[in-house]
């Protein structure tokens, strides 16, 4: 056999021994939801539980949206329950009270806006925690490109977004965001704002 019958017999070989191309993945079935019953409640006590989740370091955030309606104000509240969730499609995640009185005005809007706050921030943070009150008086910000949402000046990163989808969590609310634009902010030379066992912290190099 010479040396191109020699080629063309590897090549049927090789076509005869290669793997098949994998199909589409198909999704898992979605698992049945129910309440969980008052005798299936672990006997943990809430101080506890808030004490150790504590000791995980969070960022913290200002989740805000544009009025819902034109005679309204725009909407925002401080958030360190955040999290990047899926790359292909890019989605978000936040968690919020059942009974915040902000979300109401976020789920109207349909749209939201992601501030990363910076170490320095940490009273901006503050203005907004509380409930009531003008969060936005005296604060710049501009317009997020796609929602419209107010873009806190002074945030080390924003990330506009759509709202896709909301689940129940016990007491909280997981709202599931859809990426429509992002970005970086200004860089703040102590790095993000930080949120641990109770209170504001810094990263530190060491």
């Amino acid at each position: 056999m010479g040396q191109a019958g020699m080629a063309e017999a590897a090549v049927r070989y090789l076509r005869s021994t290669r793997t098949p191309a994998p199909g589409p993945v198909e999704a898992l079935p979605r698992p049945e939801l129910r309440c969980v019953g008052e005798d299936e409640r672990a006997p943990l006590d809430q101080r506890e539980f808030r004490s150790v989740m504590g000791r995980f370091a969070t960022g913290v955030t200002i989740v805000t949206a544009p009025p819902a309606t034109s005679d309204a104000a725009p909407a925002g509240f401080a958030c360190q329950s955040f999290s990047s969730l899926s790359l292909d499609p890019p989605l978000v995640a936040f968690m919020v009270g059942r009974t915040s009185t902000t979300w109401p005005r976020i789920a109207r809007a349909g749209v939201f806006c992601v501030n990363v706050l910076g170490a320095g921030q940490d009273e901006l943070c503050r203005s907004f925690a509380v409930s009531g009150a003008d969060k936005f008086s005296g604060v710049a910000y501009d317009a997020a490109p796609v929602s419209g949402s107010p873009r806190l000046s002074g945030a080390v990163a924003w990330i506009d977004c759509a709202i896709h989808a909301v689940h129940t969590g016990g007491d909280h609310l997981i709202v599931v965001g859809r990426v429509n634009a992002l970005g970086t902010g200004t860089d703040d030379p102590d790095g993000p704002l930080l949120f641990h066992r109770g209170r504001f912290a810094r990263l530190t190099e060491g």
